[in-house]
């Protein structure tokens, strides 16, 4: 295969990458939603909706898969096909925390338990906000961009963190609500995980550029790490 027609395929699945990267964005930001309104037939459409994420998927790896096997490509191409790999990946697990948190909240149904809602829309948005200008990063191939990114996990951490304490302590006085208060913690851990996984995606990033795979967490500002 000729270069530019590499490049044109290569540009392509980027495209398809960025497309699946707003739907799962999507996704998340209206299960989050769902528990502000309790809509539960809006549950049932992310719920659902998480089959047309994994067919994308599938359809991405399948293309990633057959430049490998027929292009044997080399150096940076190759770490960038084999990053593309890992990334879809990432995003349909994002999607599925999504997926949870609708599922979930069939599971709350009318329970008197206070959801921290407004917690949980900070938490949806910073991971959203990390996710996209991660998903940005790796596709410009911008390291810098993808080092920075992973520090702000904190900020979704701190979150969790609150949401935890402040559900525990509702469970000690009101031990009724155990189980409800045990959902809670899950889409609080759902919310958690996904921001996670953004920093997974710029370490990526970064082996792209580097061909070092390193990991990354939110005290990585200390080293001042810097790319050419």
């Amino acid at each position: 295969m000729p270069r530019e027609t590499l490049d044109t395929k290569l540009s392509q699945i980027k495209d398809e990458i960025y497309l699946l990267g707003s739907m799962v964005e999507q996704s998340v930001l209206d299960s989050v939603d769902t528990l502000r309104t309790r809509d539960m037939k809006e549950a049932k459409r992310v719920y659902d909706e998480d089959n047309i994420i994994n067919e994308k998927r599938y359809a991405l790896e399948n293309a990633i898969i057959i430049l490998l096997a027929t292009q044997q490509p080399f150096a940076r191409d190759l770490r960038l096909l084999s990053a593309m790999l890992l990334v879809v990946n990432e995003l349909e697990r994002m999607a599925d925390y999504a997926k949870g948190i609708a599922k979930i909240n069939f599971k709350i149904g009318d329970s008197n338990i206070a959801i921290p809602v407004r917690d949980f829309q900070k938490m949806a948005e910073q991971g959203v906000s990390m996710l996209h200008r991660g998903l940005s990063a790796f596709i410009e191939q911008n390291p810098n961009q993808a080092a920075a990114i992973p520090q702000e996990d904190t900020i979704v951490d701190d979150l969790y963190n609150k949401i935890y304490r402040a559900t525990i302590e509702q469970a000690i006085a009101n031990p009724e609500i155990i189980d409800q208060a045990n959902n809670i913690l899950w889409i609080a851990h759902n919310l958690e995980r996904f921001a996670d996984r953004v920093t997974n995606i710029c370490e990526r990033t970064i082996f792209i550029t580097t061909g070092e795979l390193m990991e990354m967490g939110s005290s990585d500002d200390e080293n001042g790490i810097e790319f050419e």
